[in-house]
């Protein structure tokens, strides 16, 4: 498993897994457990969860899959922006640890900016810090702007959707984090739904590296430094697709031709959030 590391200089896993809509129907909880400890297994052991999945749901089906091996996982949660003040930030965390049958989470992040001024999160923040219930902070859904008035060297990630379909970041936003350097976590590396898993470029560039049009996209995400990709998968077949995208190696021709049909941003787009 390739590595990238946090601005603490902690390794994390590029690759890791997303857990955006588990929880929420008790017939898939065991796939769902099922899929999970089989990404661990592969390597894939930073596990995305927050408390807005399935309400707590997510958590609890991560800590199914953690258990008896936590000292294995990089543990990332997220808070909701309405629960992010000095009081709320720190109840919620103690919610979620709960949830995931843990007593400290790896990586804590902001889901996305509300009204509660960020001083006051941050503050939160370190005060979990200092109390061990948290090791890193971090935020999600910021754009740079958001990032320059946070200007918190503490901050050590940034979550926000990125995949061939929506590159924006790539304009701005992404090029200041490598610079930092600060990891960037991609959510929906895959997209949503299965249209741009169709597109005819991905299609050609898979049959020609003789994979799959999900393992190109991935590995096309993961070919970024500082890039941590976190796409979500129930099916074993696709844990196991994921781990391999690892492996592919994307040459010019590939790049040029997938540019092609997916254009780099050529000015400031606002930040694609779903």
């Amino acid at each position: 498993m390739r590595t990238t590391r946090l601005p603490e200089g902690v390794a994390v896993p590029v690759l890791g897994q997303g857990t955006w809509h588990m929880g929420e129907r008790i017939s898939e909880r065991a796939l769902e457990i099922k899929a999970l400890r089989l990404g661990i297994e592969r390597g894939m052991t930073l596990i995305d969860t927050a408390e807005m999945y399935a309400e707590g749901g997510a958590e609890a089906v991560v800590a199914e899959a953690i258990k008896g091996q936590r000292d294995k996982v990089f543990l990332v949660s997220k808070v909701y922006p309405h629960n992010a003040t000095r009081t709320g930030t720190v109840q919620a965390c103690e919610r979620s640890l709960r949830r995931l049958g843990t007593d400290y989470i790896d990586l804590y992040l902001l889901h996305w900016r509300g009204q509660v001024p960020l001083p006051e999160t941050v503050e939160a923040f370190e005060q979990l810090r200092q109390q061990g219930k948290i090791r890193h902070w971090g935020v999600s859904n910021f754009d740079l702007d958001d990032m320059l008035e946070l200007a918190d060297d503490r901050c050590a990630a940034n979550q926000v959707l990125y995949n061939l379909a929506f590159r924006g970041i790539e304009f701005d936003l992404l090029p200041w984090s490598i610079r930092q350097p600060m990891p960037v976590m991609a959510y929906c590396p895959l997209s949503q739904g299965n249209q741009m898993l169709r597109h005819p470029a991905l299609l050609t560039v898979a049959e020609r590296l003789e994979v799959t049009p999900a393992q190109v996209a991935l590995a096309w995400v993961l070919r970024q430094p500082g890039v941590i990709a976190i796409p979500k998968a129930v099916k074993p077949e696709h844990v196991q697709q994921n781990a391999g995208a690892l492996d592919i190696v994307l040459g010019e021709a590939e790049q040029a031709l997938l540019d092609a049909a997916f254009p780099p941003p050529q000015s400031k787009c606002p930040l694609a959030v779903i």
